[in-house]
């Protein structure tokens, strides 16, 4: 009798399970009580004459609600303006959702740009809405991002690892010198229902 009971049981939660739409598995995410969180909503890193800074607006943000990110790039040195070279932007912001271990990756095209910085004005770009998924990712993983597209970031953890990469030219003794520049930063925040 026992057994016909948790057999019963079994069966219904089955159904139920399987009845439920993906968008409701997809929202459904582990809380962040497991997670060490950073709890830093902005960062600042100096590297020689560049100050690299990564913002989002808030720590936590509402479902539905639009997430805010930037990153700045200021010169800080000696000459009035400094002209850096760099892909499609110097800016990339990959993320990765913690709760479900989702990667957002941040792709850009690759050609070779210019850009002259003034001294004391911050060049900043605004994150907007990327990532992607193949063929061969997880259907959890491709309703994810599906919705990240259409809705804005879903319930979750996220952890952007924001950088900024890039190269200046100088000129000592006349002879050309390219100096490389990839600066790091972290920052984090929670959309929560």
């Amino acid at each position: 009798m026992r057994e016909t009971i948790l057999l019963g049981f079994a069966i219904i939660t089955l159904l139920l399970t399987a009845c439920a739409s993906p968008e409701q598995m997809d929202n459904e995410t582990p809380s962040t009580a497991n997670y060490e969180m950073i709890n830093k909503s902005n960062a600042e890193v100096t590297e020689d004459d560049f100050i690299y800074r990564l913002v989002t607006k808030k720590g936590e943000y509402r479902k539905g609600e639009p997430v805010t990110i930037y990153a700045e790039l200021e010169y800080i040195g000696d000459n009035e303006t400094v002209t850096i070279y760099h892909a499609a932007s110097p800016f990339s912001f990959p993320i990765e959702e913690k709760t479900r271990n989702y990667s957002i990756d941040y792709n850009m095209n690759q050609p070779l740009l210019s850009t002259t910085i003034k001294k004391g004005e911050p060049l900043r770009e605004v994150y907007k809405n990327s990532g992607g998924y193949g063929e061969t990712d997880e259907k959890e993983y491709i309703n994810f991002v599906k919705s990240f597209w259409k809705d804005g970031f879903p319930v979750g953890y996220y952890v952007v690892d924001g950088f900024v990469d890039f190269y200046v030219q100088s000129s000592i003794n006349g002879e050309d010198k390219e100096e490389d520049f990839y600066i790091k930063a972290q920052i984090d925040f929670q959309v929560v229902a």
